[in-house]
């Protein structure tokens, strides 16, 4: 499991680089400034999300449970999220209407909240020395 999480991490944090640059350089006389802004938002959650993942597929605090909870809800959290707000912020170039499927982002956001979460429920079962 811990490989498939630093391959995906290793993914996700391609993709965000690639898509930053895209956005920073090939959507500047495309869409509106606003818009690039919120590209930009898509591709800052990606990449922290790319980088929890690195981290979290090189702890040995996290369970292999864990591990594969927060996978699959950054996985699918970074899809729904920034996939849809890559989406809406270039909606304007597309014949498909984003804002239609718009209801994803905050299922997106949700489940990411939840791998957070799920890693500070983790954390806090951790026993330390002075624990009784």
């Amino acid at each position: 499991m811990n490989k498939k999480i630093l391959i995906a991490a290793s993914i996700l944090g391609i993709i965000s680089i690639i898509l930053g640059a895209f956005g920073a350089h090939g959507l500047k006389a495309l869409i509106s400034v606003e818009s690039i802004q919120t590209f930009e938002t898509g591709v800052r959650y990606q990449m922290y999300h790319a980088i929890l993942l690195l981290f979290v597929g090189n702890s040995l605090l996290v369970t292999q449970k864990t591990k594969r909870l927060i996978f699959y809800f950054v996985l699918i959290g970074v899809i729904f999220f920034s996939g849809s707000i890559y989406g809406l912020a270039t909606n304007i170039l597309t014949a498909f209407d984003f804002k239609t499927i718009a209801f994803i982002t905050p299922i997106g956001g949700l489940l990411l909240i939840l791998a957070w979460v799920f890693l500070l429920v983790d954390f806090l079962k951790i026993k330390s020395k002075n624990d009784n």
